[in-house]
């Protein structure tokens, strides 16, 4: 194998892949990227088994072949070299040179006949989507996806398709994100909904977020697969059943407060910055047309401040997470947000005022 190729070009292939690779060496192949070259072009695949990626790079071919190589070290390498091009070859023994100027690299590499193969995709059954919708639903409801291992159900997005409208939905337990797109809509198979890992998809919105566009996107009994220009993903989805998110969101939360979201984001930092480190517990008091936020440590101190809010009913004290709070108020971006609230025992439901399609549940705690 034998190539040259623009560095710039190569860099951010690797880069690409880098959160993909397999970093606890449980094989240690995983943690090799394989390039791949022919057609006048290099091929390179990562996978952890749970995420494939494979993306292509033009470059001056001089000789076909293929090898594994550490994905880390050839990402550094390759960073660090000198000029704007580079030239990549490999032997029998699998070592892999990199030169670049004066500068000279063996790499130790692996048989590419060892690497996992990439499975195969048909293209004719995926469906066109747009970047910024599936961005959106990544971005309102990623930071609520359980990060505990052991509830593997929740360790992902639901994924909804039905009558022409799409849902994406995370919970970690405390909290619950729901976000829906009218006159969007992918075939899932006979599946109503499908469970996608936080790893992949949030793999599959870092192409997303290089650019606008398009891009393509599929879904079978035990995969999900994106395809934008040469970059193809494919995630295995996640076994078990998502929780029955309809009966989390309560019915009844009859008392409406409206806070300018800017305003209640701002206030909320400040005052949980002497709330207890683990909990960061902040207690909401409503009363009319007021919202006073306040927090305390035994060890540091209190705070408290004040926000304008719309609230015409008696006075109401609960507590929240504020780390909870602020994660919903940042991926917002509506100018006032709607808090619906019940009584101080009863989850507490957020949405922007100019609109239905975004609703988020939150858990209140006892301080």
């Amino acid at each position: 194998m034998k190539f040259t190729i623009e560095k710039s070009d190569f860099i951010k292939v690797l880069q690409r892949i880098q959160g993909i690779v397999e970093k606890r060496n449980t094989m240690p192949i995983l943690a090799n990227v394989l390039l791949d070259v022919s057609d006048g072009k290099i091929n390179i695949m990562a996978t952890d088994l749970e995420v494939f990626i494979k993306d292509s790079s033009p470059a001056r071919v001089i000789e076909d072949g293929s090898v594994t190589v550490n994905a880390r070290k050839l990402f550094e390498i390759a960073k660090e070299l000198p000029g704007e091009t580079m030239d990549i070859s490999s032997g029998k023994d699998d070592k892999v040179t990199l030169k670049a100027g004066k500068a000279r690299f063996n790499i130790m590499g692996l048989p590419s006949k060892d690497f996992p193969v990439f499975p195969a995709i048909d293209e004719s059954a995926m469906k066109e989507m747009d970047s910024a919708v599936f961005r959106e639903l990544i971005e309102k409801t990623s930071f609520a996806v359980s990060t505990d291992e052991t509830r593997y159900n929740i360790n992902g997005f639901l994924l909804e398709s039905s009558s022409g409208r799409l849902k994406m939905v995370a919970t970690d337990g405390h909290r619950l994100a729901l976000i829906t797109r009218e006159g969007v809509s992918i075939d899932s198979g006979s599946k109503e909904g499908v469970l996608l890992p936080r790893k992949g998809v949030m793999e599959m919105k870092k192409v997303l977020d290089e650019k606008g566009g398009s891009f393509l996107l599929g879904i079978t009994q035990k995969n999900a697969v994106m395809k934008r220009e040469n970059t193809v993903i494919m995630i295995r989805l996640l076994e078990g059943e998502f929780p029955d998110y309809t009966r989390v969101i309560p019915k009844d939360n009859d008392k409406d407060a409206i806070a300018v979201r800017a305003d209640l984001l701002s206030s909320l930092k400040r005052v949980s910055l002497l709330s207890t480190d683990k909990i960061k517990g902040v207690k909401f008091s409503f009363s009319n047309s007021k919202l006073v936020l306040s927090s305390s440590s035994p060890d540091i101190g209190e705070a408290t401040e004040e926000v304008d809010v719309e609230y015409p009913f008696g006075e109401l004290e609960i507590a929240f997470n504020a780390r909870y709070f602020v994660d919903m108020l940042e991926a917002l971006n509506d100018e006032k947000v709607r808090i619906s609230l019940k009584d101080p025992l009863s989850p507490g439901v957020l949405r922007p005022t100019n609109g239905e399609d975004y609703t988020y549940i939150i858990m209140p705690m006892r301080l």
